[in-house]
């Protein structure tokens, strides 16, 4: 009986172990096939059918991106306003998320679950007033579009994070700190937001990943192209030859765009899987 259980269980981690492996290669693909599409040459990318590894490897679409002179701009500009806004989330969702958890208020629910229903609102239903608020107020081809909602928290989903987070730290804390004459503001800055190092690492990472990446807000509300950010300046990289896309170099410049996020989530894997699970401990 123990062996036909332990037979079981082993048939079934080896079916586990197959699935996750189909799932990594759906995933890995798209990103191995952008690599081995950087190093196409010309003749390559549009050859068909298309192959996977490329035969000869060629340079010449990291040459042709280094020798650009709208790189350096478009990383720049996306360096700049990523900053901008994972401090600024950074700032006002844990501000937010500290009221929720520690400060006493009979509307604390009641407006934490108003906050928590705009999660279910679809970002096109409010795409239209947002850029017609905008638009009045002349700020459409500039980047505080982008920076705004990053002033507000970043969205209902890094507030509710953070919060489930700080509730999980013990009131005794912020209560001897109260008592050794701290302010409210004190505690947040010298209790609450030290000890919430995973939670605001994970907050960091989606906000930086988001910014980083974002193609939709800057196609609608930047107009320049010296102001384009990286994601939207790729689709500049068309070939000379009549309409047809040159895919060799803008997979250079995609492959160049997630160093950053390689880096960042590399180093601070630890911290960003040890704050999703202590972040739902505790409500």
């Amino acid at each position: 009986m123990k062996q036909k259980a332990f037979f079981k269980y082993k048939i079934s981690k080896i079916l586990d172990e197959i699935i996750l492996i189909i799932v990594a290669i759906m995933f890995l693909f798209p990103l191995l096939w952008m690599l081995c599409a950087s190093f196409y040459d010309t003749t390559q990318a549009s050859q068909y059918p298309p192959r996977l590894f490329p035969d000869p490897i060629s340079l010449r679409s990291y040459l042709y991106v280094f020798s650009d002179k709208r790189i350096p701009r478009y990383f720049l500009n996306t360096f700049l306003l990523t900053v901008i806004c994972v401090v600024g989330t950074l700032i006002t969702a844990s501000l937010t998320a500290f009221g929720f958890a520690k400060l006493k208020s009979r509307f604390k629910n009641i407006l934490f679950f108003i906050l928590l229903s705009t999660m279910m609102i679809p970002s096109s239903v409010t795409l239209l007033p947002t850029y017609t608020i905008f638009s009045k107020f002349g700020l459409v081809n500039t980047y505080w579009p982008l920076i705004i909602p990053s002033l507000f928290g970043g969205g209902a989903f890094y507030i509710f994070l953070l919060r489930q987070f700080f509730a999980a730290i013990p009131n005794e804390l912020s209560e001897a700190a109260i008592v050794d004459g701290c302010s409210w503001f004190g505690v947040f800055w010298k209790v609450v937001f030290p000890n919430a190092k995973p939670a605001l690492i994970v907050v960091v990472i989606n906000q930086f990943v988001y910014s980083w990446n974002d193609y939709f807000a800057p196609m609608i509300y930047l107009q320049q192209p010296e102001k384009y950010t990286v994601s939207l300046g790729i689709s500049f990289f068309k070939s000379m030859y009549g309409s047809m896309i040159d895919v060799g170099p803008m997979m250079a410049v995609a492959m160049l765009a997630i160093v950053p996020i390689l880096i960042l989530y590399i180093s601070c894997q630890k911290y960003f899987i040890e704050g999703v699970v202590t972040s739902g401990i505790k409500g």
